[in-house]
């Protein structure tokens, strides 16, 4: 008698042509609706599986795992993973996955255009037209910030904070970056990018861009010491996740001409977006779709494929999963 095929769980409708590759080698558990879960509904969807494919939408953490005997991977569609408790995953024996580098060129392009949105007060200029507040032309209305020849400060500087950098050069912007480490010079000369402390690249940037990951180290590193220190006529875009902003603080140095302008497609409470920055129109709001387009959707939904089918011991991949992200024992 056959042994039974593992079980996953698919959190949401992804590319169906994309996940029916899973059915190859699992039962495969679907749902056929958006919804938003509670603890309890994803702990009873991982109750009987060996795998899951989520989003960032699910929060899957030891509450949520504490009955799943049998889960031993969860494929997150996305490079960050803080909807994930990665300690309590590595400490029951879950492997968990994530989607590197192929969203990384999409975001580049996004953060750029979120900064030069914000810069220039495009959504602002929009909102006031549409409003049909424009009368006449006037030489002094709607002056924004020039980016070329200006100093962009970078704050995370990975994969998608060199793709950032490296536009910036056809601006002839000059760069200045905060990592935990220096990168090789040879990456530096590739980004034309120059490696400063915080603080220092708090007081320099003219436009300061938000690239880091969220973890419990970084929670609030932009909170209102930080802005306090930065020039009344910067602009921040964070593209990274909300957590990393406090966003009262960021809400009032904006309300209070302390800074010009914020772009922002990652709250801390999203989809709610907290309503004194909803009220501001020196803020540039966009929902979370820094990697929307098609074609790297597409490459996400591919790759957490690669990483489930991998991570649960089938395809010509079976154990060595593209992108694991924790070093745990996963559990047989």
């Amino acid at each position: 008698m056959a042994e039974p095929r593992p079980r996953v769980w698919l959190a949401r409708p992804l590319f169906e042509d994309i996940t029916m590759r899973l059915d190859e080698h699992f039962e495969v558990v679907r749902t056929s609706v958006e919804d938003r879960y509670r603890p309890a509904d994803i702990a009873a969807h991982l109750r009987d599986v060996d795998g899951a494919l989520v989003t960032l939408s699910e929060k899957v953490g030891a509450e949520e795992i504490a009955g799943a005997a049998r889960l031993r991977a969860v494929a997150n569609v996305a490079v960050g993973y803080d909807n994930l408790d990665l300690p309590a995953l590595t400490a029951a024996g879950v492997l968990v996955t994530n989607t590197p580098d192929v969203l990384t060129e999409t975001t580049a392009d996004f953060g750029f255009a979120l900064l030069m949105s914000t810069a220039r007060r495009i959504t602002e200029s929009e909102r006031w037209l549409r409003e049909g507040r424009w009368d006449r032309w006037s030489f002094d209305r709607m002056l924004g910030a020039d980016l070329h020849g200006s100093t962009l400060g970078i704050l995370g500087m990975g994969r998608i904070g060199q793709g950032i950098a490296r536009r910036a050069a056809g601006f002839d912007m000059r760069v200045l970056y905060h990592n935990r480490r220096p990168l090789p010079a040879e990456t530096e000369g590739a980004c034309r990018a120059r490696y400063v402390g915080f603080d220092e690249l708090l007081a320099q940037a003219d436009h300061l861009v938000l690239v880091l990951p969220y973890t419990p180290q970084t929670h609030h590193v932009v909170d209102a010491a930080a802005l306090a220190k930065m020039k009344p006529t910067a602009t921040l875009v964070n593209v990274a996740r909300g957590g990393i902003v406090d966003e009262p603080a960021l809400a009032d140095a904006l309300a209070h001409g302390r800074l010009a302008a914020a772009g922002l497609d990652v709250y801390e409470g999203e989809p709610a977006v907290r309503p004194e920055l909803l009220a501001l129109r020196n803020v540039v709001l966009t929902p979370h779709i820094a990697s929307a387009s098609p074609a790297t959707r597409r490459a996400m939904v591919a790759l957490a494929v690669d990483n489930l089918v991998a991570a649960l011991g089938c395809g010509p991949d079976a154990g060595r999963p593209p992108a694991p992200v924790n070093a745990g024992k996963m559990k047989r």
